[in-house]
């Protein structure tokens, strides 16, 4: 008997594991299938000029890219995503996502285009993007901006009216740096102290080399994490629509082309049930 209860618990422990396991850390699930752009659309705005003024009202549109700002390249190897960043937009899922960790890599290509010619490379990481395609600069959705920039990488924008409550220390009129102990203000186009709020610290590495960004969504709260570093955390995600302020914790996902040759790879998201701890301490 004492052997048949060893047996017994010797065959259910590997399952108890696995359950235990489940309830903590859902599968992942890839968006970039290593192949080509499947469960992906792309979007471009309208032409610009070097001076970054719109050439033509008319976007270039969904699903078309006569100039191939968005292919399947091979590096080392393994096929990743190239943007060349000739033209303004983006690529977005098909799919609307909450509740989440989205984890990506990335790295600088050598190319930069228009405004954007001999400056910072320039893309971003577009969150809960919703609505109208082209709302902002005629290029991008309604969205929160995970920023992605040399430098700068983790910075906040709100999108085409995305806000949020940021804990802050103030550096200059219009510069405020988070800081989990700071005050808490509001950050919003349009707003006293604008759309713009800048990360803890710099933890991209250097051009060339690849960096792992993790996007932790639940609820309304986000979180920015560079390697491995929080850099930021949003509180009160929403959007402002036309003076109408509600919710924004659900959309799409999108990847900016903003002047600048930018390389994706290893794309994948999984559901969360709480944010990590370990952050939040």
């Amino acid at each position: 008997m004492k052997r048949t209860r060893l047996l017994a618990v010797f065959f259910l422990l590997p399952l108890v594991f696995a359950y235990t396991k489940s309830l903590h850390q859902a599968e992942w699930e890839l968006l970039f299938n290593g192949k080509d752009l499947n469960g992906w659309d792309t979007y471009i705005g309208p032409d610009l000029n070097d001076s970054g003024k719109f050439i033509s009202t008319v976007p270039i549109g969904l699903n078309n890219d006569p100039r191939h700002v968005f292919t399947v390249v091979t590096d080392s190897g393994q096929n990743i995503i190239r943007i060349s960043g000739e033209n303004w937009g983006a690529i977005s899922t098909i799919k609307d996502y909450d509740n989440y960790h989205l984890q990506l890599q990335y790295k600088w290509g050598t190319l930069t285009w228009g405004q954007k010619k001999g400056k910072k490379k320039d893309s971003g990481l577009l969150y809960h993007s919703v609505g109208k395609r082209g709302a902002d600069y005629g290029a991008w959705m309604r969205s929160q901006e995970f920023q992605i920039e040399e430098t700068n990488t983790g910075d906040y924008w709100g999108v085409a009216g995305g806000m949020a409550d940021i804990p802050v220390v103030k550096k200059s009129d219009m510069e405020y740096d988070y800081s989990p102990k700071g005050e808490f203000i509001i950050f919003k186009e349009g707003g006293k102290v604008g759309r713009r709020c800048f990360k803890m610290m710099d933890a991209e590495f250097p051009t060339g080399q690849w960096n792992t960004l993790d996007l932790y969504c639940h609820g309304d709260t986000s979180m920015h994490v560079v390697n491995g570093k929080l850099v930021m955390i949003l509180y009160r995600n929403r959007e402002n629509d036309n003076g109408r302020e509600s919710p924004l914790t659900k959309g799409k996902i999108q990847i900016q082309s903003e002047g600048a040759e930018v390389f994706y790879r290893q794309i994948k998201i999984q559901p969360i049930r709480q944010l990590p701890a370990e952050f939040l301490q």
